[in-house]
């Protein structure tokens, strides 16, 4: 059987272009001992994907030029040859942007298709949802009365950050997004309760009229003016989520800093990054509380479905554009 697999040829300089990819046709694998062979249905394409297309040093090893690529991804078993994963078995693994992955049995988790959508695994209620709680709650230290602002709030970190706030007793939730559709999905359908169009003005006047009395929290996604403006609005001890800065993954020159960071000295705020993968102990703790949310609808989610192996790079290109709502998922 052919398996399509996309490989990295080249390393992007400033926005990837179609030339940097292959799309590859290979043999499907075949399980050794201890492995599995699964049949992807769902594949993650994310803006950390962008960062391993260099060859700079960062927290994850950069993608090998000439070899397929990796991401999230969801599947169902075909072969086993390992206890406890039998065939027709649904995984979680990181073995995605390909038809049919290969791998130890230790690196694939067991999910259940019939509590969720095997597609949520990859969004809500997977490492994108983790991110949003685990930044929200423990590295911002958001407690019950802040004010929150959360910029690229459409997206799928952003909009379960702000939905799990005003779950948790946000006094005001303030999003960003690059649309009036998107502005209007926060408001009306997340809860938002208040949102503005980055592109419609300067982010620090939109923030300062959404937020008068000052923002507690600020959740970065974008970073650039968002996060100057963010430290503009924020109250004694606010402090500040670095979560990414999709703003300037694509620039070829170092961006500039902002300019207001001695107002951190006023204000005696707090600007901390994180990686997801710092936090996994608080899985179970996020899954039992999450999953009846997402199950009972007070917490909603969006997704932006691509159909095809052949159209994932393009679907990976539209999340730095800003084209979803939502995750972005590949289903095949």
């Amino acid at each position: 059987m052919i398996n399509r697999e996309w490989h990295l040829v080249s390393r992007p300089v400033g926005w990837p272009k179609p030339e940097d990819f292959a799309l590859v046709e290979t043999e499907v694998p075949t399980p050794a001992e201890g492995q599995i062979l699964v049949r992807n249905k769902y594949l993650s394409v994310d803006p950390y994907m962008r960062g391993r297309m260099s060859a700079a040093k960062s927290y994850a090893a950069p993608f090998e030029l000439g070899k397929v690529m990796q991401g999230g991804a969801v599947g169902e078993v075909v072969e086993s040859n390992a206890e406890g994963i039998a065939v027709g078995d649904h995984v979680l693994h990181f073995f995605g942007w390909r038809e049919y992955a290969v791998m130890d049995a230790k690196h694939a988790v067991k999910v259940d298709a019939d509590a969720a959508p095997l597609s949520t695994y990859l969004g809500v209620l997977g490492m994108t949802g983790l991110t949003a709680y685990a930044g929200l709650l423990r590295t911002a230290s958001f407690k019950e009365g802040d004010s929150v602002f959360v910029s690229g709030a459409a997206g799928a970190v952003g909009s379960q950050v702000g939905q799990i706030a005003k779950l948790k007793g946000a006094s005001r939730v303030i999003g960003s997004a690059g649309s009036d559709e998107k502005v209007k999905l926060l408001v009306e359908e997340y809860g938002f309760d208040a949102a503005f169009n980055y592109k419609n003005g300067k982010v620090s006047d939109q923030l300062r009229e959404a937020a008068p009395d000052g923002v507690d929290v600020y959740f970065d996604n974008v970073g650039g003016d968002h996060l100057e403006a963010a430290i503009g609005s924020l109250n004694l001890r606010g402090r500040i989520a670095i979560c990414g800065m999709i703003s300037v993954y694509n620039n070829t020159e170092p961006a500039p800093g902002p300019r207001n960071l001695a107002r951190l000295i006023q204000t005696r705020g707090r600007i901390e990054g994180f990686l997801v993968g710092d936090h996994y102990d608080l899985q179970p703790e996020f899954v039992s509380e999450v999953g009846p949310w997402v199950a009972s609808g007070k917490l909603k989610y969006r997704e932006t479905v691509v159909e095809g192996i052949e159209n994932t790079l393009e679907a990976f290109l539209g999340v730095l554009r800003g084209d979803n709502t939502g995750k972005m998922i590949v289903k095949l």
